[in-house]
């Protein structure tokens, strides 16, 4: 899987080339490829799909305009997933979001077997509502979280990278974030 990884990122590489040297039309293979996935974690991070669809456009003209700047030391999902997630925050900023108050004592006694009790039965309709329910009650941050590791099934050093931040700590907070989600599935 690594050598089929490295193929697809070095394909890249030459189409970011290519587009540098003035194939821009060659930018809509990127827009192709990526559009569903990048309004797939903004939509996650701004409910309103209009909205979503609109910061989608903004990150692939941000992307445009900075490709010069991609170096390749990450995949160039990542550095457009680090893109949509940078326009999608500073748009939550102009907003004001409550978000609810869990009890923080209760989630520090929920273990691990209480968790995955209740994530292992994927196919009750009501526990998945429940599921989207809890996921849309949670910050701007750990709704991305959720969305790279379990929508878009994104490593967790890739995470690391889009969060600029270590995959251990990357770690820590995927594990708090399923705990916070139990704790509002069960409020």
């Amino acid at each position: 899987m690594r050598l089929s990884y490295n193929m697809e990122n070095q394909e890249e590489l030459i189409y970011i080339k290519r587009i540098l040297e003035g194939e821009t039309n060659l930018f809509s293979c990127f827009l192709e490829k990526y559009s569903s996935s990048i309004y797939s974690l903004i939509v996650r991070i701004i409910p309103s799909r209009e909205d979503a669809e609109e910061l989608v456009q903004d990150t692939f003209l941000k992307a445009f305009r900075k490709l010069v700047t991609f170096k390749g030391d990450c995949s160039f999902s990542t550095w457009l997933y680090r893109i949509a997630y940078n326009t999608a925050i500073s748009e939550t900023r102009k907003r004001k979001i409550i978000l609810p108050l869990l009890d923080e004592k209760m989630m520090e006694t929920l273990t691990d077997d209480d968790m995955d009790t209740l994530f292992e039965r994927d196919e009750d309709e009501v526990l998945l509502q429940k599921l989207e329910i809890a996921i849309d009650q949670l910050n701007v941050e750990e709704k991305t979280l959720i969305t790279l590791y379990y929508y878009e099934a994104k490593p967790v050093a890739e995470i690391a990278v889009v969060f600029e931040q270590t995959t251990d700590n990357i770690k820590v907070k995927l594990f708090r974030v399923r705990k916070k989600i139990y704790a509002l599935m069960n409020q």
